[in-house]
């Protein structure tokens, strides 16, 4: 008889993640080794991992550092956890910025602006939190049960592109037509 000894992940996990690009792979590893020791599927884990770090490099690009600190110079603060009925939510705060986020639809051609839609194709829910001393908490909901996680498609089928417009009196086909 085989004794079976079931690990739960940490009920949270929180961490200071520095101002700037140098902390997001030390929380990604934490995150990666954290729910692969509780059992998470890694399917979820990949998308908790992809969904950490648009939230990190968008509250870096986006948001001050938490207090007083100045650009690059302070933190801020990434969070998960697994609930008791298995939700795994992540969480970032940074100090707030001018804007507040909300998804974009960027041009083909654009190099970014598609962090939230990535987030919003992976995740079960997400939103904004702003707090009374001015600091932004982006939580998103990755997975409603992490235990009983269902298989979703690939990122690819379930990130779209934005439609691009016909251009009048372009045809591709004509571009061709003397390769034949």
């Amino acid at each position: 008889m085989a004794l079976v000894v079931a690990q739960e992940v940490p009920t949270s996990s929180s961490m200071a993640v520095p101002h700037g690009p140098a902390g997001v792979g030390k929380a990604r590893h934490r995150m990666r080794d954290q729910l692969r020791i509780g059992g998470v599927a890694e399917a979820v884990i990949d998308d908790a991992v992809l969904i950490l770090s648009e939230l990190l490099s968008n509250a870096c690009k986006h948001g001050r550092p938490l207090g007083d600190a100045l650009a690059g110079d302070g933190d801020v603060r990434a969070a998960w956890r697994v609930d008791p009925s298995g939700r795994l939510t992540v969480e970032v705060t940074d100090g707030g910025g001018p804007t507040s986020p909300v998804p974009s639809t960027p041009s083909v051609t654009a190099r970014g602006g598609r962090g939230l839609n990535i987030i919003t194709a992976l995740a079960d829910d997400w939103g904004v939190r702003n707090d009374v001393c001015g600091e932004v908490t982006v939580w998103v909901i990755v997975q409603s049960d992490v235990y009983r996680a269902r298989r979703r498609d690939d990122l690819v089928t379930r990130v779209t592109a934005p439609s691009v417009p016909a251009i009048p009196g372009l045809d591709l086909a004509d571009a061709f037509e003397d390769l034949d």
